[in-house]
């Protein structure tokens, strides 16, 4: 792999999570798709021209490249309305029907206008996570996206994937902000990054992650230092998250640290969502 020894986050990363329960790639009921109270007002058309609803009511699975993802949009999908994008990537081995189970934001995040795309996992390279940063180009193609406000998430490798789009020059500049679970980044991996424009991080972690131990711990600090964030005015709440604000460019980072193992996703659907979405008012999108 090519320039690996400069990037060890791509080496030996790629961990089976182990989401046998999710298998198949039929949505359970619990992942259908919200309905979205749209503005009384929406112009004639899409800023980035006219997108149409996929034929299985706001439901589509597109080829790309070497790549596969499952697209959900509101189950009263308005193609005049620039809507959020929320990618989604995946933990080692896992389809995007089985991401989609796994970490139940279809519900949550379409019923507040995002569309959600859930990428197929792809072995971690460079070259891989390079290509799998063209998926929201690739949405945008299909369906009508606001491009200031592209969102990425993952488990696993998904947030080491999220991450590193976040980061690497080649791809930083379409990316409005992350959350992200159990991802392969310690502190000594980011320290040999370049910090970027602020944009809002959520790292999610579990105490119980034996696999990469205290890594979120590390990362939230690295991206506290990095969007110049403030101390944290209070203690952890009640899901055990810890909010940084006064931060550089009003780019908060949220560090929420849960009992689980690395195998588990936090279950923090609805933080998610409200976290990206309210940081939407008055952000220029973000640069390099």
């Amino acid at each position: 792999m090519r320039g690996a020894g400069r990037r060890p986050w791509l080496a030996a990363i790629t961990t089976a999570v182990g989401l046998s329960a999710c298998s198949g790639d039929a949505a359970a009921p619990a992942d259908l798709a919200g309905r979205y109270h749209y503005p009384a007002a929406l112009p004639a058309r899409c800023p980035s021209g006219d997108r149409h609803a996929a034929a299985d009511a706001g439901r589509e699975t597109v080829l790309f490249g070497r790549l596969s993802y499952r697209v959900r949009a509101p189950a009263n999908y308005e193609a005049r309305f620039a809507h959020p994008l929320l990618v989604v990537y995946s933990a080692a081995g896992a389809s995007a029907g089985q991401t989609e189970r796994y970490t139940r934001l279809t519900s949550a995040a379409t019923s507040r206008g995002f569309i959600v795309a859930y990428v197929d996992h792809r072995p971690m390279s460079l070259n891989n996570v390079v290509d799998l940063g063209g998926v929201s180009r690739s949405v945008a193609e299909r369906w009508c996206i606001d491009r200031q406000r592209v969102y990425l998430a993952g488990h696993s490798d998904g947030g080491t994937v999220a991450t590193a789009l976040a980061l690497l020059a080649s791809t930083r500049s379409a990316v409005s902000g992350i959350a992200v679970s159990a991802a392969g980044f310690r502190k000594r991996d980011l320290q040999q990054m370049q910090c970027r424009s602020p944009i809002p991080v959520m790292v999610m972690h579990g105490t119980q992650d034996t696999l990469f131990p205290g890594w979120g711990r590390e990362a939230a600090q690295w991206w506290v230092h990095c969007n110049g964030c403030a101390a944290p005015a209070a203690d952890p709440d009640p899901s055990g998250c810890v909010a940084y604000s006064n931060c550089a460019g009003a780019a908060p980072v949220l560090y929420c640290e849960g009992p689980q193992s690395h195998l588990e996703w936090p279950g923090l659907e609805a933080r998610v969502v409200e976290f990206l979405l309210g940081q939407q008012a008055g952000r220029a999108h973000p640069g390099a």
